[in-house]
């Protein structure tokens, strides 16, 4: 099964590397800030919906940020 706080972390490193805040993403993404941030924690698991409108939030295609998930999980 796979761990939320990985996804949370891939998706918080996304979001800093390209210099955004959580409003920001959040407010692209068309969810709340705490929603965020629970999923950040690993608090949350996001929905495919969610999942992939955040992809968008942070300009990405939400094939690459499952692929940073899967890099992520290799390594540990």
């Amino acid at each position: 099964m796979l761990d939320a706080i990985v996804v949370g972390k891939v998706i918080q490193k996304s979001r800093e590397r390209r210099g955004l805040s959580q409003e920001v993403v959040s407010g692209l993404a068309g969810i709340g800030r705490t929603h965020l941030s629970a999923i950040e924690r690993g608090e949350r698991k996001p929905t495919l919906d969610t999942f992939y409108r955040l992809a968008q939030a942070m300009d990405m295609a939400p094939s690459a940020l499952l692929k940073e998930i899967e890099d992520s999980v290799e390594k540990s």
